[in-house]
């Protein structure tokens, strides 16, 4: 099989802030798989989770690149024997390779991936939109976006200002009242400290917030099992769960994770999160970073299995290149019944095409 990368930027139609800093575009790669005269796609993208632990596009294109000739010799269906080469991949660029041979396999099997493992597509919940921190007239002005655009009812609102509870306190009652008839979630991104994090969980639930997702930084293991015992709120964990491996540990001190696709190391990983996120009861949530319609899709197809959807980045860019999952009226993110993935592009190069340029792009910490 061979294996072919293309960068593309994406830019954002409004710049996303969370407590750690502001994204108004990045560089993704395409990888592309092929085999017998299919192509399966996935996609790499950079991602910070603060605290030191960041990718970049540049990092990745050259550990996928250096991957080109280890795979030549071996088949999309040899994915044991592939396993040892992928796991030194940093977990975006597993993500990726991963995401196109389950593309690769779903085109082969001519089904889409929801349907070869055998999912219903009706539990679909509406995927929420986001509300970056910002001042509250801003954050009143980005909801009043979001409803013009899709008619937006399901907010996650990012707080965890810099200038403190009272800030997110205003930031969101502004939101609010700008979406009387909405439903909330917050996402502080691990920008509280315990007693803050207390403090703010009794608020919000006083304003019928749904839950709260990473109100304590990922290296402040020690306090989630305070705020667990203290807070109203089911306690959703992000920052702190990247694989199935995590959540064990977890399963006592919170009510709920977040899978990512680049966090997962992909769609196989992702499954393997579900089941033992379920075998300990505990609930499912989808979320993204600044991903494309591409890795959106290919969690849409898990999505009967998610108790909240957050994948709206997509939605948020003026120059995506792909088409796939599409919002229905009631919200929902519901996949393609096109074969794989069933992802279509505007305008793919050759697969043999020359690596282009890295583009530039404006990134910062998200």
């Amino acid at each position: 099989m061979h294996l072919a990368l293309t960068p593309f930027l994406l830019q954002k139609r409004v710049p996303l802030t969370i407590s750690r800093g502001t994204t108004a575009s990045n560089t993704n790669l395409w990888v592309r798989i092929e085999a017998e005269g299919i192509e399966g796609w996935g996609e790499a993208t950079p991602f910070s989770v603060g605290e030191g632990q960041g990718l970049t596009t540049a990092a990745l294109l050259q550990e996928l690149t250096a991957l080109i000739p280890l795979i030549q010799n071996y088949h999309p269906l040899e994915r044991q024997k592939l396993a040892p080469l992928l796991a030194p991949l940093s977990t975006a660029a597993r993500a990726a390779v991963d995401t196109a041979l389950q593309d690769w396999c779903g085109k082969r099997a001519g089904l889409p991936l929801w349907q070869l493992w055998g999912l219903d597509l009706a539990p679909i919940p509406p995927t929420s939109v986001t509300i970056g921190l910002s001042d509250p007239a801003t954050a009143a002005a980005r909801v009043a976006q979001w409803q013009a655009q899709i008619g937006a009812k399901v907010f996650k609102v990012k707080l965890g200002s810099p200038q403190g509870i009272a800030a997110d306190q205003a930031m969101f009652s502004a939101v609010q009242a700008a979406a009387p008839d909405g439903s909330f979630s917050v996402d502080a991104n691990g920008g509280w400290d315990l007693e803050g994090a207390i403090a703010m969980a009794h608020w919000l639930a006083d304003r019928g917030v749904q839950h709260l997702e990473q109100p304590l930084a990922a290296s402040n293991r020690g306090d989630f099992a305070a705020l667990y015992g203290r807070s109203p709120l089911p306690i959703f964990a992000d920052e702190s769960c990247f694989t199935a491996q995590d959540i064990p540990a977890l399963a006592s001190v919170v009510h709920g994770i977040n899978i990512k696709l680049m966090k997962a190391q992909g769609l196989s990983e992702a499954q393997a999160m579900i089941h033992t996120a379920q075998s300990h009861n505990l609930r499912i949530m989808f979320g993204c970073y600044s991903d494309s319609t591409l890795a959106n899709t290919a969690m849409s197809h898990l999505a009967p299995y998610a108790d909240y959807i957050d994948l709206d980045s997509h939605l948020n860019l003026l120059n995506d290149p792909f088409q796939g999952a599409t919002l229905d009226g009631a919200g929902r993110l519901i996949p393609p019944n096109r074969p794989g993935l069933g992802i279509t592009a505007n305008n793919p190069p050759p697969f043999d095409a020359p690596v282009a340029a890295t583009p530039s792009s404006t990134h910062c910490d998200p």
